[in-house]
């Protein structure tokens, strides 16, 4: 039986290996495509739509331009902030804070994991 334990459960996650990371990075679909795919959530992808639910970019839909596994976080087209440095530099954004509003379906073997009807 795993641990409850909130101390152990984030030591898990923080020394798990990549891909078992990478399943971790998941967001939920919006309604329509729940409907469509019978499937509530999926993994993040570079090209998927989203709609940032939280925080203080709520509201803000924009395409998905990198996905960083070891942290859980995604960068999203136009979120970035000023560096003192000068230039801009993407803001990190938890997955659980976001609505997949569309998907990359290049990738076949997406398609089949989410039961697609033109791609399986």
């Amino acid at each position: 039986m795993p641990s409850s334990k909130p101390s152990k459960v984030r030591k898990r996650i923080y020394t798990s290996a990549h891909h078992t990371r990478s399943k971790l990075v998941k967001s939920m679909l919006s309604e329509d495509l729940r409907g469509e795919y019978s499937v509530s959530s999926a993994r993040l992808r570079k090209g998927d739509n989203v709609k940032i639910m939280r925080g203080e970019y709520s509201g803000v839909e924009a395409k998905v331009t990198a996905v960083h596994t070891e942290s859980g976080r995604v960068d999203v087209e136009g979120i970035k902030q000023q560096k003192i440095a000068g230039g801009d530099a993407p803001i990190g954004i938890h997955a659980s804070k976001l609505m997949i509003t569309g998907l990359n379906l290049n990738d076949d073997m997406r398609k089949k994991r989410l039961g697609s009807k033109e791609g399986a």
